[in-house]
């Protein structure tokens, strides 16, 4: 930049500075040739002087008292208790008008769930007896089962009455030290315990000959305290009609030992026949002159129409409180679930179990649908849950379908728990014929379920009305999930059951 520019650029900046320095008003000239800044008037509104700071004390109180305040105050005050007298009012209507609830019936630990029983423990354990046995509790507690029948456990040789003691373990089982072992920890997990004291069990008769029945009902009767005190929570005994007939005296005694002394608010301990006897008739009497808690027969074996079964669960329902009913399908000498109806109906076995009104009871296996294994004491199948690398295709779909019929078990036992319909509901047959059974179980306001069976080969049609049913319902479970999906809805008037399936569905309840 050239010396004549850089002073030019110095010129313009002064003169922008004199600029700055101009009076931003018109003014007089002062004296010396300067001029002076004008002077700014602003108007101020007198409003601004005078701030409304409300009323004084004096001068509210001068105001409260007027007529109009008087009575303003009065019709809000009385439009305030019309106001809180009317919810009164309506609440008083709503819980009058409401439906009452209804009474929930007695219940014991054996009417909440299922029972699951173990007759041989070795088979069910391993080899290492009640050791074996206690570590095999939390799977027990995963299938929410709340009992436990296990054993016999005691001495006794075959066919012989006078080897027979009722207070020593057979030294293969174990130790009475791990029995309480066993016993406390399945305490802990919420499981009771109830201990088979049938007395001649592998044996031709469970009671021995007719002679001896008396003799070895007396034995029963003294072993029985010692049990108790060691904590069991009740006795199992097979041949129920045989003892009660040869020695009813020596039963009574057993009874009054197992059931006297009971209270209000305490764990009561258990007394469960068996019996062979499948007519319902023989059922009925038995249950009237054992006075048992529980009854467990042969009244749903196998091979019955729908119609046969229908008749007998609801004669006993009707004549019966369900919670001295015990259902259940195979036993020691009859064989496993699996074994009896097939792999094929296993859960809409145990579906039917779940659903019927009393007591599910199971043998071990019976969740993964173990078979004889041509033995009556078949040895137990353990599949982890986790996914393994099986080559052979037969034992992978084997072991995946014990799988799922174990959790389908799961599902049902957990929902049977659960739900007030399936656990002490009333029943209502809705349909029954050669091959199909349907029924409905509902308590009070409830959530209602319907269960329906097509034992037959081929496809039935089941028509469900009925005044207190609606059109649709849910599916909530299915013994084959791809011909009804759960959650799905299904048309009760024309409800499709294809062969060997089952399907629980629930619909709520309406006023």
């Amino acid at each position: 930049m050239s010396k004549d520019s850089a002073v030019d650029m110095k010129d313009v900046e002064l003169k922008e500075l004199d600029l700055e320095k101009q009076p931003m008003t018109g003014g007089e000239v002062g004296s010396g040739g300067t001029e002076k800044n004008g002077c700014v008037k602003v108007k101020v509104s007198e409003e601004a002087d005078s701030k409304f700071t409300g009323l004084s004390k004096e001068q509210l109180m001068k105001v409260a008292g007027t007529p109009g305040w008087v009575r303003t105050r009065w019709v809000l005050l009385v439009l305030f208790w019309l106001g809180w007298l009317g919810m009164l009012a309506g609440a008083i209507v709503i819980i009058v008008q409401a439906p009452r609830c209804k009474p929930l019936p007695k219940m014991d630990w054996w009417n909440e769930g299922p029972i699951y029983q173990i007759w041989d423990v070795d088979a069910y354990a391993g080899a290492d007896g009640l050791k074996g046995l206690e570590e095999k509790l939390d799977s027990l507690s995963q299938l929410k089962v709340k009992g436990l029948v296990v054993g016999p456990l005691h001495n006794v040789q075959l066919d012989m009455p006078e080897t027979l003691d009722f207070v020593s373990l057979a030294p293969e089982m174990g130790t009475e030290e791990q029995f309480e072992s066993f016993l406390g920890k399945a305490h802990k997990k919420g499981i009771s315990v109830v201990l088979d004291m049938t007395p001649n069990y592998n044996g031709i008769k469970p009671w021995f000959s007719n002679e001896d029945v008396a003799m070895t009902a007396e034995k029963l009767k003294d072993a029985i305290p010692y049990w108790i005190q060691i904590g069991v929570d009740g006795i199992q005994v097979d041949g129920l009609d045989n003892v009660v007939s040869e020695a009813p005296t020596a039963w009574s005694d057993v009874r009054e030992i197992i059931q006297a002394n009971r209270t209000e608010g305490e764990k009561n301990r258990a007394l469960i026949g068996v019996t062979e006897r499948t007519s319902t008739i023989d059922v009925t009497a038995l249950l009237e002159s054992s006075g048992v808690d529980l009854l467990l027969s042969g009244v749903l074996r196998p091979g019955q129409s729908g119609s046969v079964r229908a008749q007998a669960i609801q004669q006993l329902y009707t004549t019966h409180n369900q919670t001295s009913l015990g259902w259940s399908v195979g036993s020691k000498t009859e064989g496993h679930l699996a074994t009896l109806v097939g792999s094929e109906l296993v859960r809409l076995y145990q579906l039917l179990l779940f659903t019927l009104p009393g007591t599910p009871v199971f043998n071990y296996g019976d969740e993964i649908g173990l078979v004889g294994q041509n033995t009556p004491y078949p040895k137990m199948l353990w599949d982890s849950s986790e996914p393994v690398e099986e080559k052979n295709e037969t034992l992978k779909s084997e072991r995946e379908q014990r799988l799922s019929s174990r959790s389908f078990f799961k599902t049902m036992s957990d929902l049977r728990g659960k739900e007030r319909s399936l656990l002490h509901g009333d029943f209502l047959s809705l349909h029954n014929d050669t091959t199909s059974l349907a029924f409905l179980r509902f308590w009070d306001q409830s959530e209602r379920y319907i269960a329906a069976f097509n034992w037959g080969n081929g496809t039935s049609t089941l028509r469900l009305v009925h005044p207190d049913l609606p059109a649709e319902a849910t599916v909530k479970l299915s013994t084959d999930p791809d011909k009804h999906v759960p959650e799905s809805s299904v048309n009760l008037d024309q409800l499709v059951l294809e062969g060997q399936q089952a399907v629980l569905l629930q619909f709520p309840f309406t006023p």
